[in-house]
């Protein structure tokens, strides 16, 4: 009993001794040393600047203001007004036409009310009806009317003059002259004459008028 004791406490004092000369062995410590290096909240990159006073081939280039915004237009399909160029060209040149009648003394207002130049009493067969543009030649389109029957359709009016024979029916021959238009040189112009089978002038006028208003003669034949 007393060999195992004696060998156990052999066996702590060996140990023991093992343990103390690990520690004694000599070890090289290494100092901490502080790093240069800075902290990684110091490696962030600072903001690019605007370009100040650069130069470019000798021109100074254009300082940029780093709060300036400029506000987004959103884009939509509705609700956008969209003007056809032409239509603003046509309002322009019929303005300037307009100035440039006023200006020459052209563009007077025409009848706007219909026009009675009277009745004729006469024996002839029939007569001989005359109609021109007394003015400026213009672009004056009329329509000729008999007895509320349409004669001639549609008739420029020129400086010379032009006409129809009309057979006379016993009593009223009502002879209509309607404006189609006014020209370019308003109002609607013309002088006519009618003219009996003896070549006499039984009637004639003038007229002024406005775009869809008539002028109006009556031959009663006897």
């Amino acid at each position: 009993m007393k060999q195992y004791f004696y060998f156990l406490v052999l066996f702590v004092f060996t140990i023991s001794a093992n343990a103390q000369l690990d520690s004694r062995n000599n070890s090289t410590s290494i100092p901490a040393v502080k790093s240069e290096n800075k902290s990684s909240s110091n490696n962030v990159l600072a903001p690019s600047k605007p370009i100040e006073n650069e130069t470019f081939n000798g021109l100074s280039a254009p300082r940029i203001n780093p709060t300036l915004s400029v506000p987004k237009k959103k884009f939509s399909m509705f609700g956008e007004t969209f003007v056809n160029p032409g239509d603003l060209y046509k309002k322009r040149l019929e303005k300037k036409s307009e100035a440039i009648k006023v200006e020459e003394g052209l563009g007077a207002k025409g009848s706007t009310t219909d026009q009675y130049f009277g009745d004729f009493r006469t024996n002839s067969e029939y007569v001989q009806v005359v109609y021109r543009d007394f003015g400026l030649e213009d672009g004056d389109l009329i329509r000729v009317l008999v007895n509320d029957e349409v004669l001639e359709y549609r008739v420029m009016l020129t400086n010379r003059s032009k006409g129809f024979k009309l057979d006379l029916v016993e009593g009223f021959n009502k002879i209509d002259f309607l404006a189609l238009n006014e020209g370019y040189s308003m109002p609607n112009t013309a002088e006519f004459h009618v003219i009996d089978d003896k070549g006499n002038t039984i009637a004639g006028n003038q007229w002024n008028l406005a775009k869809g208003v008539k002028a109006t003669i009556i031959v009663v034949k006897e």
